[in-house]
């Protein structure tokens, strides 16, 4: 019986051997772009790939590594996506440590081939470097619309550069979306200040939103830090609760991309002490929704995150 067990493992093993060295690297995204004449770009994140694509348009070819619902902070490369980063023309990943288990995947590749970090497009004085964080900046810089907008016009230039026969097309995308990016930040904060100021309180699983609460004057708390790295403790749940029942907050907010157990230890906390908070959604956070969604997009990921916080604090 074991050796039937093993001879089928084998077999199995085998067959998916066989099967990845039978795959025509013709029928790849990158293969596609380039019989095409066109750039092959892959991102990061979804968010990043949004904001690439936005520029390029059908000029270019643009792919992201991780998916909706994927934590940034703890995703390891898989053999797939060093395939596909191989083919590219230019990588472009976000910086500031959001992709720490890929950093040095990126340091190799940065010897071979184009890559670039979408946050040196940004002056380090407007970055946040919470106490807990000295040694790096807050690396959630897309929850600020106008920094967000400085990210892509960074990358728009850079594209340029690389692509100057698309120049013009460039440009002209790049100029409609700046254009959206604003109507999206001057609705941001009609949204938010239409909350009553001592209900403007945002808590979350980590603390992914310090851009947001900075950008349109909003109190933000997180149970873990920065990065999901980090764990968070018994005295970090004390400490959340007693601030939520000293401030009688309304609502706190579970994430996409981050486990939900830490916020409903908040939660059992707070009723135990005779503050039933409730939940006031799931916010994106690291990443963007489904594509066949609203939130499958910058645009839509942010608005869609307004409109459960502003509804659930007012």
């Amino acid at each position: 019986m074991k050796i039937a067990k093993k001879r089928l493992t084998y077999v199995l093993c085998l067959s998916l051997l066989l099967l990845a060295a039978g795959c025509n690297p013709k029928d790849t995204n990158g293969a596609k772009a380039h019989q095409q004449g066109k750039k092959y770009i892959v991102t990061t994140t979804g968010i990043l790939a949004d904001a690439v694509a936005n520029i390029v348009g059908d000029a270019a070819v643009v792919d992201a590594l991780m998916g909706p619902g994927v934590d940034p902070h703890l995703y390891k490369a898989a053999l797939g996506d060093l395939q596909t980063l191989r083919e590219a023309d230019v990588i472009i990943y976000n910086g500031l440590h959001l992709e720490g288990k890929m950093g040095e995947v990126l340091e190799k590749l940065a010897r071979q081939k184009t890559v670039w970090a979408a946050a040196e497009g940004l002056p380090e004085s407007l970055l946040r470097t919470p106490p807990e964080f000295q040694d790096s900046h807050d690396p959630h810089i897309w929850f600020d619309v106008q920094l967000w907008r400085q990210v892509t016009e960074h990358l728009s230039q850079k594209l340029q550069q690389l692509d100057s026969a698309n120049t013009l097309k460039y440009q002209q995308n790049t100029q409609r979306y700046l254009a959206q990016l604003d109507s999206l930040d001057q609705w941001i904060e009609k949204e938010i200040a239409a909350i009553p100021a001592q209900q403007r309180i945002l808590i979350t699983a980590h603390d992914a939103f310090g851009y947001f609460g900075d950008a349109y004057k909003i109190e933000v708390r997180g149970l873990q830090g920065i990065s999901t790295v980090s764990e968070f403790g018994l005295q970090d749940v004390s400490s959340l609760v007693k601030f939520i029942v000293d401030r009688k907050v309304k609502a706190i907010f579970v994430e996409t991309s981050v486990s939900q157990k830490a916020i409903e230890a908040v939660l059992e906390g707070c009723k135990q002490k005779g503050h039933p908070v409730k939940l006031g959604g799931t916010l994106y956070s690291d990443a963007l929704g489904s594509p066949d969604s609203p939130a499958g997009t910058y645009i839509g990921m942010v608005q869609a995150n307004v409109q459960k916080i502003s509804k659930a604090l007012r």
